[in-house]
């Protein structure tokens, strides 16, 4: 069995507490949807937090380097940096999408074939919409089509 600190370090880890169904809970309950809604909601946060960070870190170490070397290095960096946010600000517009679903009672099932995602699932990726038969499927078939 765990140690205590060991379940902590985890939740840290994880940034929530997972999931516990109560016996006979129906799935996705009020309680199942507010949990999720609160990693959501967590997980948008703390990605809007790293926007203003970049641009804080970017207004900061603006510098016009005499050295075309230095220039080139600092202009890779924040094209690195801006590459990154962009994959952000698109995660974020999925999160959104998904706390919409939520509140619609439209979250949890999978998008191609109607079953329950599954709670673990859902934790591992709360912005799934595909159970992990349909999501196994649909990689096969894009590698075959990528090949």
């Amino acid at each position: 069995m765990p140690t205590k600190a060991k379940q902590n370090g985890n939740q840290l880890i994880r940034g929530f507490e997972p999931y516990k169904e109560k016996k006979g809970e129906e799935y996705m309950s009020d309680p199942m949807r507010a949990h999720f809604t609160s990693i959501l909601n967590k997980w948008k946060l703390e990605l809007m937090q790293e926007v203003d960070r970049t641009v804080h870190h970017m207004q900061d170490e603006a510098a016009n380097f005499p050295d075309p070397a230095d220039r080139a290095s600092q202009e890779e960096e924040f094209s690195l940096e801006l590459r990154a946010r962009d994959r952000e600000r698109k995660l974020i517009k999925k999160i959104d999408e998904t706390l919409q679903l939520i509140e619609d009672n439209e979250y949890g099932w999978c998008d191609s074939c109607g079953v329950e995602i599954g709670i673990r699932r859902l934790e591992a990726r709360p912005t799934a919409t595909l159970c992990i038969d349909c999501k196994t499927l649909a990689e096969i078939k894009e590698k075959q089509l990528g090949s």
